[in-house]
Protein backbone atom coordinates (compact mmCIF):
# COMPACT_ATOMS: atom_id res chain seq x y z
CA UNK A 1 0.00 0.00 0.00
CA UNK A 2 1.42 3.45 -0.89
CA UNK A 3 0.26 4.76 2.49
CA UNK A 4 2.65 2.40 4.25
CA UNK A 5 5.73 4.22 2.96
CA UNK A 6 5.15 7.40 4.92
CA UNK A 7 7.79 8.25 7.51
CA UNK A 8 5.69 10.50 9.76
CA UNK A 9 4.59 9.29 13.18
CA UNK A 10 1.11 10.54 12.33
CA UNK A 11 -0.44 7.32 11.14
CA UNK A 12 -3.91 8.39 10.11
CA UNK A 13 -3.31 7.83 6.38
CA UNK A 14 -2.34 4.18 6.51
CA UNK A 15 -4.61 1.69 4.81
CA UNK A 16 -6.15 -0.82 7.24
CA UNK A 17 -4.62 -4.30 7.18
CA UNK A 18 -7.86 -6.11 6.53
CA UNK A 19 -8.40 -4.18 3.31
CA UNK A 20 -5.34 -5.82 1.79
CA UNK A 21 -7.08 -8.98 0.61
CA UNK A 22 -5.62 -11.25 3.28
CA UNK A 23 -8.83 -12.51 4.87
CA UNK A 24 -7.71 -16.15 4.46
CA UNK A 25 -4.60 -15.53 6.55
CA UNK A 26 -6.66 -13.71 9.17
CA UNK A 27 -9.19 -16.56 9.36
CA UNK A 28 -6.41 -19.11 9.74
CA UNK A 29 -4.80 -17.03 12.47
CA UNK A 30 -8.07 -16.74 14.40
CA UNK A 31 -8.68 -20.49 14.15
CA UNK A 32 -5.18 -21.26 15.46
CA UNK A 33 -5.57 -18.79 18.32
CA UNK A 34 -8.89 -20.27 19.47
CA UNK A 35 -7.64 -23.87 19.24
CA UNK A 36 -4.43 -23.07 21.11
CA UNK A 37 -6.33 -21.09 23.76
CA UNK A 38 -8.68 -24.00 24.45
CA UNK A 39 -5.87 -26.57 24.76
CA UNK A 40 -3.68 -24.36 26.94
CA UNK A 41 -6.57 -23.37 29.20
CA UNK A 42 -7.43 -27.04 29.82
CA UNK A 43 -3.78 -27.59 30.81
CA UNK A 44 -3.95 -24.58 33.15
CA UNK A 45 -7.07 -26.00 34.78
CA UNK A 46 -5.16 -29.21 35.49
CA UNK A 47 -2.90 -27.24 37.87
CA UNK A 48 -5.82 -25.89 39.93
CA UNK A 49 -7.67 -27.19 42.99
CA UNK A 50 -11.26 -26.36 43.95
CA UNK A 51 -10.39 -25.96 47.64
CA UNK A 52 -7.72 -23.34 46.89
CA UNK A 53 -10.02 -21.46 44.50
CA UNK A 54 -12.71 -21.17 47.19
CA UNK A 55 -10.06 -20.01 49.67
CA UNK A 56 -9.19 -17.07 47.41
CA UNK A 57 -12.88 -16.25 47.02
CA UNK A 58 -13.51 -16.35 50.78
CA UNK A 59 -10.39 -14.30 51.58
CA UNK A 60 -9.98 -12.17 48.47
CA UNK A 61 -7.00 -10.07 49.57
CA UNK A 62 -4.81 -11.18 46.66
CA UNK A 63 -7.69 -10.88 44.18
CA UNK A 64 -8.53 -7.35 45.34
CA UNK A 65 -4.89 -6.20 45.16
CA UNK A 66 -4.43 -7.62 41.65
CA UNK A 67 -7.63 -6.05 40.31
CA UNK A 68 -6.85 -2.70 41.95
CA UNK A 69 -3.40 -2.75 40.34
CA UNK A 70 -4.81 -3.77 36.96
CA UNK A 71 -7.46 -1.07 36.72
CA UNK A 72 -5.55 1.78 38.39
CA UNK A 73 -1.91 1.34 37.37
CA UNK A 74 -2.26 0.42 33.69
CA UNK A 75 -4.57 3.28 32.57
CA UNK A 76 -2.39 5.75 34.49
CA UNK A 77 0.83 4.41 32.92
CA UNK A 78 -0.74 4.60 29.45
CA UNK A 79 -1.80 8.21 30.00
CA UNK A 80 1.64 9.25 31.30
CA UNK A 81 3.50 7.52 28.44
CA UNK A 82 1.36 9.28 25.85
CA UNK A 83 2.37 12.65 27.33
CA UNK A 84 6.00 11.65 27.93
CA UNK A 85 6.58 10.60 24.30
CA UNK A 86 4.39 13.38 22.84
CA UNK A 87 2.28 10.87 20.92
CA UNK A 88 -0.29 12.03 18.38
CA UNK A 89 -4.03 11.67 18.98
CA UNK A 90 -4.47 8.30 17.27
CA UNK A 91 -1.41 6.77 18.94
CA UNK A 92 -2.44 8.09 22.37
CA UNK A 93 -5.93 6.67 21.87
CA UNK A 94 -4.53 3.24 21.05
CA UNK A 95 -2.23 3.15 24.07
CA UNK A 96 -4.94 4.42 26.43
CA UNK A 97 -7.56 1.96 25.20
CA UNK A 98 -5.07 -0.85 25.71
CA UNK A 99 -4.38 0.39 29.25
CA UNK A 100 -8.09 0.35 30.09
CA UNK A 101 -8.56 -3.29 29.02
CA UNK A 102 -8.66 -6.17 31.52
CA UNK A 103 -5.90 -8.73 31.84
CA UNK A 104 -5.76 -11.51 29.26
CA UNK A 105 -5.05 -15.24 29.26
CA UNK A 106 -1.35 -14.57 28.66
CA UNK A 107 -1.04 -13.69 32.35
CA UNK A 108 -2.23 -17.19 33.28
CA UNK A 109 0.43 -18.80 31.08
CA UNK A 110 3.19 -16.58 32.46
CA UNK A 111 2.02 -17.30 36.03
CA UNK A 112 2.26 -21.03 35.38
CA UNK A 113 5.79 -20.80 33.98
CA UNK A 114 6.81 -18.50 36.86
CA UNK A 115 5.46 -21.04 39.36
CA UNK A 116 2.96 -18.52 40.62
CA UNK A 117 -0.40 -19.23 42.26
CA UNK A 118 -2.50 -20.55 39.37
CA UNK A 119 -5.69 -20.60 41.45
CA UNK A 120 -5.25 -16.89 42.20
CA UNK A 121 -4.35 -16.16 38.56
CA UNK A 122 -7.51 -17.72 37.11
CA UNK A 123 -9.77 -16.15 39.76
CA UNK A 124 -8.25 -12.70 39.13
CA UNK A 125 -8.58 -13.02 35.34
CA UNK A 126 -12.21 -14.13 35.62
CA UNK A 127 -13.13 -11.36 38.08
CA UNK A 128 -11.26 -8.81 35.97
CA UNK A 129 -13.31 -9.74 32.90
CA UNK A 130 -16.58 -9.58 34.80
CA UNK A 131 -15.72 -6.15 36.24
CA UNK A 132 -14.60 -4.98 32.78
CA UNK A 133 -18.27 -4.86 31.72
CA UNK A 134 -18.66 -1.73 33.87
CA UNK A 135 -15.12 -0.51 34.56
CA UNK A 136 -13.99 -0.33 30.93
CA UNK A 137 -16.74 2.14 30.07
CA UNK A 138 -15.91 4.24 33.15
CA UNK A 139 -12.15 4.29 32.43
CA UNK A 140 -12.67 5.15 28.76
CA UNK A 141 -14.89 8.03 29.80
CA UNK A 142 -12.39 9.34 32.39
CA UNK A 143 -9.19 9.02 30.36
CA UNK A 144 -10.28 9.61 26.76
CA UNK A 145 -12.70 12.49 27.20
CA UNK A 146 -10.18 15.12 26.14
CA UNK A 147 -8.79 13.14 23.19
CA UNK A 148 -11.88 11.84 21.43
CA UNK A 149 -15.25 13.52 21.11
CA UNK A 150 -17.14 10.37 20.16
CA UNK A 151 -18.98 8.00 22.48
CA UNK A 152 -16.25 5.42 23.14
CA UNK A 153 -17.96 4.09 26.28
CA UNK A 154 -20.71 2.56 24.14
CA UNK A 155 -18.09 0.72 22.04
CA UNK A 156 -17.02 -1.63 24.84
CA UNK A 157 -17.13 -5.15 23.28
CA UNK A 158 -19.43 -6.78 25.81
CA UNK A 159 -19.94 -9.80 23.55
CA UNK A 160 -16.16 -10.20 23.25
CA UNK A 161 -15.69 -9.95 27.02
CA UNK A 162 -18.32 -12.62 27.66
CA UNK A 163 -16.88 -14.83 24.91
CA UNK A 164 -13.39 -14.52 26.40
CA UNK A 165 -14.77 -15.39 29.83
CA UNK A 166 -16.54 -18.49 28.49
CA UNK A 167 -13.46 -19.58 26.49
CA UNK A 168 -11.47 -19.42 29.72
CA UNK A 169 -13.89 -20.83 32.31
CA UNK A 170 -15.22 -23.89 30.44
CA UNK A 171 -11.79 -25.36 29.48
CA UNK A 172 -10.51 -24.51 32.99
CA UNK A 173 -13.44 -26.41 34.49
CA UNK A 174 -12.60 -29.40 32.29
CA UNK A 175 -8.99 -29.24 33.50
CA UNK A 176 -10.07 -29.00 37.16
CA UNK A 177 -12.35 -32.04 36.75
CA UNK A 178 -9.51 -34.00 35.13
CA UNK A 179 -7.23 -33.01 38.01
CA UNK A 180 -9.81 -34.27 40.51
CA UNK A 181 -10.84 -37.46 38.70
CA UNK A 182 -7.73 -38.46 36.69
CA UNK A 183 -4.71 -36.86 38.39
CA UNK A 184 -2.34 -39.33 36.74
CA UNK A 185 -2.90 -37.63 33.39
CA UNK A 186 -2.61 -33.99 34.49
CA UNK A 187 1.20 -33.85 34.29
CA UNK A 188 1.15 -35.02 30.68
CA UNK A 189 -1.67 -32.62 29.75
CA UNK A 190 0.15 -29.65 31.31
CA UNK A 191 3.39 -30.45 29.46
CA UNK A 192 1.47 -30.96 26.21
CA UNK A 193 -0.15 -27.54 26.65
CA UNK A 194 3.24 -25.86 27.09
CA UNK A 195 4.65 -27.65 24.01
CA UNK A 196 1.59 -26.57 22.03
CA UNK A 197 2.17 -22.99 23.19
CA UNK A 198 5.79 -22.97 22.01
CA UNK A 199 5.01 -24.53 18.63
CA UNK A 200 2.00 -22.31 17.95
CA UNK A 201 3.79 -19.11 18.97
CA UNK A 202 6.07 -19.30 15.94
CA UNK A 203 3.13 -19.92 13.60
CA UNK A 204 1.12 -17.07 15.12
CA UNK A 205 4.01 -14.59 14.77
CA UNK A 206 4.65 -15.58 11.14
CA UNK A 207 0.97 -15.35 10.20
CA UNK A 208 0.55 -12.03 12.03
CA UNK A 209 3.49 -10.45 10.20
CA UNK A 210 2.25 -11.88 6.88
CA UNK A 211 -1.21 -10.46 7.55
CA UNK A 212 0.18 -7.00 8.30
CA UNK A 213 2.63 -6.93 5.38
CA UNK A 214 5.01 -4.03 4.94
CA UNK A 215 2.57 -1.68 6.70
CA UNK A 216 3.82 -2.96 10.06
CA UNK A 217 6.98 -0.88 9.56
CA UNK A 218 5.07 2.35 10.17
CA UNK A 219 5.01 1.78 13.93
CA UNK A 220 8.77 1.42 14.32
CA UNK A 221 9.39 5.00 15.41
CA UNK A 222 11.32 5.79 18.62
CA UNK A 223 8.29 7.23 20.42
CA UNK A 224 6.00 4.29 19.62
CA UNK A 225 8.67 1.73 20.38
CA UNK A 226 9.47 3.44 23.68
CA UNK A 227 5.86 3.67 24.88
CA UNK A 228 5.04 0.10 23.81
CA UNK A 229 8.15 -1.23 25.55
CA UNK A 230 7.76 0.68 28.83
CA UNK A 231 4.04 0.06 29.39
CA UNK A 232 4.08 -3.71 30.10
CA UNK A 233 7.46 -3.59 31.87
CA UNK A 234 6.31 -0.82 34.22
CA UNK A 235 3.10 -2.74 34.89
CA UNK A 236 5.01 -5.91 35.76
CA UNK A 237 7.35 -4.10 38.15
CA UNK A 238 4.70 -1.98 39.88
CA UNK A 239 2.39 -4.98 40.23
CA UNK A 240 5.13 -6.87 42.05
CA UNK A 241 5.99 -3.84 44.20
CA UNK A 242 2.38 -3.28 45.29
CA UNK A 243 1.83 -6.94 46.15
CA UNK A 244 5.09 -6.92 48.14
CA UNK A 245 3.93 -3.78 50.00
CA UNK A 246 0.74 -5.64 51.01
CA UNK A 247 2.88 -8.58 52.19
CA UNK A 248 1.60 -11.25 49.81
CA UNK A 249 3.73 -14.39 49.59
CA UNK A 250 6.25 -14.92 46.78
CA UNK A 251 3.94 -17.00 44.58
CA UNK A 252 1.15 -14.45 44.84
CA UNK A 253 3.57 -11.59 44.12
CA UNK A 254 4.66 -13.22 40.88
CA UNK A 255 1.02 -13.80 39.96
CA UNK A 256 -0.05 -10.19 40.65
CA UNK A 257 3.01 -9.03 38.69
CA UNK A 258 1.81 -10.91 35.59
CA UNK A 259 -1.86 -10.02 36.05
CA UNK A 260 -1.01 -6.32 36.21
CA UNK A 261 1.31 -6.07 33.20
CA UNK A 262 -0.59 -8.32 30.76
CA UNK A 263 -3.41 -6.66 28.82
CA UNK A 264 -6.14 -8.29 26.73
CA UNK A 265 -4.97 -7.02 23.35
CA UNK A 266 -7.76 -8.86 21.53
CA UNK A 267 -10.44 -6.83 23.31
CA UNK A 268 -8.51 -3.66 22.57
CA UNK A 269 -8.42 -4.50 18.86
CA UNK A 270 -12.17 -5.14 18.93
CA UNK A 271 -12.82 -1.64 20.32
CA UNK A 272 -10.56 -0.07 17.70
CA UNK A 273 -12.34 -1.83 14.83
CA UNK A 274 -15.80 -0.84 16.08
CA UNK A 275 -15.10 2.72 17.25
CA UNK A 276 -12.90 4.24 14.55
CA UNK A 277 -13.15 4.96 10.83
CA UNK A 278 -11.40 2.47 8.49
CA UNK A 279 -8.68 4.93 7.49
CA UNK A 280 -7.23 4.89 11.02
CA UNK A 281 -7.95 1.30 12.06
CA UNK A 282 -4.74 0.09 10.42
CA UNK A 283 -2.11 1.99 12.42
CA UNK A 284 -4.00 1.58 15.66
CA UNK A 285 -4.12 -2.17 15.06
CA UNK A 286 -0.36 -2.22 14.40
CA UNK A 287 0.30 -0.55 17.75
CA UNK A 288 -1.55 -3.34 19.54
CA UNK A 289 0.56 -5.94 17.74
CA UNK A 290 3.70 -4.06 18.74
CA UNK A 291 2.52 -3.93 22.37
CA UNK A 292 1.81 -7.65 22.31
CA UNK A 293 5.32 -8.42 21.05
CA UNK A 294 6.91 -6.36 23.86
CA UNK A 295 4.54 -7.93 26.39
CA UNK A 296 5.67 -11.41 25.29
CA UNK A 297 9.37 -10.51 25.17
CA UNK A 298 9.46 -8.81 28.56
CA UNK A 299 7.38 -11.54 30.17
CA UNK A 300 9.81 -14.21 28.94
CA UNK A 301 12.73 -12.04 30.12
CA UNK A 302 11.28 -11.90 33.64
CA UNK A 303 10.73 -15.66 33.55
CA UNK A 304 14.38 -16.16 32.57
CA UNK A 305 15.55 -13.90 35.42
CA UNK A 306 13.38 -15.81 37.90
CA UNK A 307 14.63 -19.19 36.70
CA UNK A 308 18.26 -18.11 37.03
CA UNK A 309 17.63 -16.62 40.48
CA UNK A 310 15.77 -19.75 41.59
CA UNK A 311 18.59 -22.00 40.39
CA UNK A 312 21.22 -19.90 42.22
CA UNK A 313 19.17 -20.07 45.45
CA UNK A 314 18.89 -23.85 45.19
CA UNK A 315 22.63 -24.20 44.50
CA UNK A 316 23.48 -22.06 47.55
CA UNK A 317 21.03 -24.01 49.67
CA UNK A 318 22.73 -27.27 48.73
Amino acid sequence: SPGCTQSSTSLTGVEPPFALGQQAVDTTLNAILIMVLLIITVSLGCTMEIAKITTHLRRPKGVAIAIMAQYSIMPLIASMLGKLFLLGTSESLAILICGCCPGGNLSNIFSLVLRGDMNLSIVVTACSMVLAIGLMALLLYLYLGGLYEGDLESKVPYKGIITSLVLMLIPCAIGIILNEKKPQYTGFITKAGMVMLLLSSAAIIVLSVANMGSCIMVVFSPSLLGSSALMPLTGFLLGYAISAAFKLDDRCRRTVCMETGCQNVQLCSAILKVAFAPEIIGPLYFLQLLYLLFQLGEGFLLILVFRIHDRIKKANGK
